[in-house]
């Protein structure tokens, strides 16, 4: 019973707020993801979106002005990491703010000494628990420009991970994968790409993608999405299992 009521709210919602066929056009246009999608998966992304702009709050900031376009185009690139696992995946959060460009969180830091400090770090995105996701809009619409990178994507991912209550690259896993294979990839490939970072050797991902855990599981989800032959090229084993979380399969 349950299942018929949701699924009538989602045709009411869609029947009731369609994206109009000019908006979703523009959108694929200019996500190469959904680009490479099938017809029937464009159609399910659509609806997703579709959701996801009627349970989300966009909000821009700072000057920033979203037209439907606009809007069409954020929540189309949001939705590519739960295509195949539903909306209900972001269940928790509601605001998605939008700044102009880079922002700086204003934190205090404690050394080992006591001593505080004032961090000033511009950020292209972040995303809090159960909080808002904060967006750069330039680097929104930089997605697909520098291979491999959607800020959307990445904080999306944030979102997933922290969904098992810690933020630390390890996303709850369906039923049928195996924990410590998940652990053992990621963190043998993590190891080797640090040493390889110690010993000069260039990367295959951004290096960000090594400052914690977190920030690599969410680098991967971006090369998956929208470099997913370098991905599977350079890291066989990673894409791999990204397909199986995902339940994608990009190439």
């Amino acid at each position: 019973m349950f299942d018929k009521i949701r699924n009538w709210r989602v045709r009411r919602i869609v029947a009731r707020h369609p994206i109009p066929d000019g908006l979703w056009q523009n959108a694929l246009q200019h996500c190469l993801p959904a680009r490479r999608l099938g017809a029937s998966d464009q159609a399910t992304l659509r609806v997703l979106a579709t959701l996801f702009l009627d349970r989300k709050s966009l909000e821009p900031v700072k000057g920033v002005e979203l037209d439907d376009a606009d809007r069409v185009l954020l929540a189309t690139h949001a939705c590519m990491p739960i295509l195949k696992l539903g909306i209900d995946w972001y269940d928790g959060w509601r605001s998605v703010i939008v700044y102009p460009d880079a922002f700086i969180p204003r934190r205090q830091q404690v050394d080992a000494a006591g001593v505080v400090h004032q961090t000033n770090t511009p950020l292209a995105g972040e995303a809090w628990g159960r909080g808002p996701v904060i967006l750069s809009w330039a680097d929104v619409l930089e997605a697909g420009k520098k291979p491999g990178h959607n800020v959307v994507i990445h904080e999306m991912a944030h979102k997933l991970d922290m969904l098992n209550g810690d933020t630390n690259g390890f996303p709850p896993l369906h039923r049928r994968m195996d924990r410590r294979e998940w652990w053992r990839i990621f963190s043998s490939t993590w190891d080797r790409l640090k040493e390889d970072q110690r010993n000069g050797i260039e990367l295959p991902i951004d290096p960000y993608a090594l400052e914690n855990p977190a920030e690599f599981f969410a680098v991967v989800s971006e090369l998956f999405f929208e470099a997913p032959a370098t991905l599977h090229q350079h890291l066989p084993a990673i894409y791999q299992q990204l397909t199986q979380f995902y339940r994608q399969h990009p190439l």
